[in-house]
């Protein structure tokens, strides 16, 4: 009997350095797995950031080009628009010069002044409508409150009386708006 334990001894004495030596095994593979996780996650951050880095330097290039495909088109149209700006006025004004031409052909034919006058009335009034369709508009000064935003002062007149203080008394030249802008002050003498 103390044979067969001896020999059961030691073959648990056996399964246990084999146990052992399985679980060092498993140790070392598991320590070699995790050395080379740890190569493998120092190289993957890197790996990472690196592609990363790849990936925002072409979305900067592509952005980078396509505002400046922008800001050449932006230039392109703005420098378009302003050689083009007055093309919608001056096609509007052509026939109001095409009646003055037919005026002053017709002017030579005719020797009464009367005629004339009508003529060049009704071509005023004709171009007076192509530039409030343009969106101009005069400024009127008649009886009105001297406006330093409307109005540019050129003379004082004393001795008009408390009523006329500060109002237009006289125009001397029209001033205009464009779209509510003004474009040119109302040359006015002012009552002091």
């Amino acid at each position: 009997m103390d044979e067969k334990k001896l020999n059961n001894e030691e073959e648990v004495l056996t399964d246990n350095e084999a146990a052992l030596n399985d679980t060092d095994e498993m140790a070392e593979e598991q320590n070699a797995d995790a050395e080379k996780t740890e190569e493998t996650a120092e190289v993957d951050p890197l790996e990472a950031a690196q592609n990363e880095i790849v990936d925002l330097k072409d979305k900067y290039l592509r952005t980078m080009a396509e505002f400046d495909n922008f800001r050449k088109r932006t230039m392109k149209e703005r420098t378009e628009l302003i050689f083009n700006a007055a093309e919608k006025t001056i096609t509007a004004l052509l026939p109001v010069i095409d009646d003055m031409e037919r005026a002053i052909a017709n002017g030579e034919k005719t020797e009464d002044p009367q005629v004339l006058r009508e003529g060049m009335q009704l071509i005023y009034q004709k171009f007076m409508k192509v530039l409030e369709a343009q969106g101009v508009s005069k400024i009127e000064t008649e009886e009105a409150d001297f406006d330093t935003n409307l109005h540019e002062a050129i003379a004082l007149v004393p001795g008009m009386g408390d009523d006329k203080k500060g109002k237009v008394i006289d125009c001397m030249a029209t001033g205009y708006k464009l779209n509510d802008k003004v474009i040119r002050y109302a040359k006015v003498a002012v009552g002091q």
